[in-house]
């Protein structure tokens, strides 16, 4: 159906130019307006789609005239344009919410604090495996938007962040996901757990009996949520620490997937990425592997060759038999306390950025056991400075990835490891994590 509304996209990065492309083919007046300046990629694409935009600022005229408009997740509520145009009663939604509108496709959401990037990764690459006709988006690579746009998807695999679920209305995915909560982007959430939990748990809102929701049936919080609430899709728990009478739990060292009467077995040993938040990451993937009918065969052997994503504990380079790991996508504590804990050498880590509401204490007791020397690399270090001062010997400022990664080469001798986990934000030095592990990757193969 087309349509002659008025749509307004804020923000010109991924997900603002790929809404504004799949606008314009569904015959929408498009204006999109950045606050900042727009990268030369995006706006090229904008000039050859013969799209109108700005950049430095936003004229509201424009933008409160719109029918509906659509926000990029870096844009909180408490924005003033937001704020106004919500007061005037103009909906305002996510890409993921105004791109599902427009595909078919068989939709698996994913979300949780950490694991995320990992879980849809894998599930992508399992499906991609059996010749399924499916793509990866959301908070990962192409824009849902452009790909729903330009391409005819038979599933899409989505990386969901809570803020891009903070702008759904109908959006249902058929086979939804949690891996986990720890709290993260508190600094978006008025500093309350209780409403980053919210939030996540909107990726479940509209589902009905006929969709499914995995989760991990050993985190607290996630079990207290459910608890609570009236859920109406189908539940598929997966546990490391109990046996299931339907889901995926572990029994004699092997993963066990039992959804029907044809159960799943795989032997822990064999998957490509070892350690128990794998173990779980690989358990919710072929949950959803099996439930899209993948042969057992295949999904055996996508987790056998999985070999995990860029930025998550990658290992770049070992010099002088010291080994340099980028976990640049540890941005909050939960999943630098993951990185931390799978280190079997004495480490020096680089820690820091913005800050977004972290309690660094779970920490203390694994960077008592670890770590040998802090490297902090940030705008503002206090918090960290305060947090470790105390907990280890050395602990040195830096504000350049280069500095860090020399400070880290002094600092560290034969058979140690160096390893960039920030439990933080990007945005103070870097424009994103993938950025800031690219430069950490450049510096150290510049050693």
């Amino acid at each position: 159906m087309k349509h002659k509304q008025k749509i307004a996209i804020l923000g010109a990065g991924e997900s603002g130019v790929g809404t504004a492309i799949l606008a314009k083919k569904e015959g929408f007046e498009v204006f999109v307006s950045d606050f900042g300046k727009i990268k030369e990629k995006y706006k090229q694409v904008l000039l050859h789609h013969e799209i109108n935009w700005e950049e430095e600022g936003h004229t509201e005229t424009k933008i409160l005239s719109a029918t509906i408009v659509m926000k990029s997740p870096g844009i909180p509520d408490s924005a003033p344009i937001i704020i106004k145009l919500k007061e005037k009663g103009v909906k305002v939604v996510s890409e993921i919410e105004f791109a599902s509108n427009y595909t078919n496709a068989t939709i698996i959401g994913i979300t949780g604090s950490n694991g995320k990037t990992t879980v849809a990764t894998m599930t992508h690459q399992i499906l991609k495996d059996a010749d399924k006709n499916v793509s990866l988006a959301g908070n990962i690579g192409k824009s849902f938007a452009e790909q729903v746009a330009s391409e005819n998807f038979d599933e899409f695999v989505l990386e969901l962040s809570s803020f891009q679920l903070d702008g759904i209305e109908k959006f249902v995915p058929h086979i939804a996901i949690l891996t986990n909560l720890s709290p993260d982007h508190l600094d978006r959430y008025d500093f309350k757990y209780e409403n980053y939990i919210e939030s996540k748990f909107r990726i479940i809102m509209n589902q009905t009996k006929d969709n499914f929701f995995i989760y991990d049936a050993d985190d607290a919080m996630i079990l207290k949520w459910i608890s609570e609430h009236q859920i109406k899709s189908q539940l598929l728990p997966f546990s490391v620490t109990k046996i299931l009478e339907k889901g995926a739990y572990i029994k004699n060292n092997e993963i066990v997937i039992n959804i029907d009467n044809n159960p799943f077995t795989m032997p822990i040993t064999e998957l490509g990425l070892q350690g128990q938040h794998n173990v779980k990451n690989a358990m919710a993937a072929s949950t959803a592997s099996k439930l899209l009918s993948i042969r057992k065969e295949t999904i055996r052997q996508s987790l056998e060759s999985f070999q995990g994503v860029e930025h998550r504990l990658e290992s770049v380079l070992k010099i002088n038999n010291v080994r340099y790991i980028n976990d640049s996508k540890g941005t909050n504590v939960n999943a630098t306390y993951y990185a931390l804990d799978s280190m079997e050498a004495p480490t020096v880590w680089i820690v820091g950025g913005v800050d977004k509401g972290n309690d660094y204490s779970e920490l203390f007791s694994l960077v008592n056991e670890k770590v040998k020397a802090i490297i902090c690399l940030g705008v503002d270090n206090d918090k960290i400075v305060k947090a470790f001062g105390n907990v280890v010997d050395i602990l040195v400022e830096t504000h350049s990835m280069e500095d860090a990664v020399q400070v880290a080469y002094r600092l560290s001798k034969k058979g140690d490891n160096v390893l960039l986990s920030p439990a933080c934000a990007s945005f103070d030095l870097f424009e994103n994590y993938e950025d800031r592990g690219r430069q950490f990757k450049n510096a150290v193969r510049h050693l």
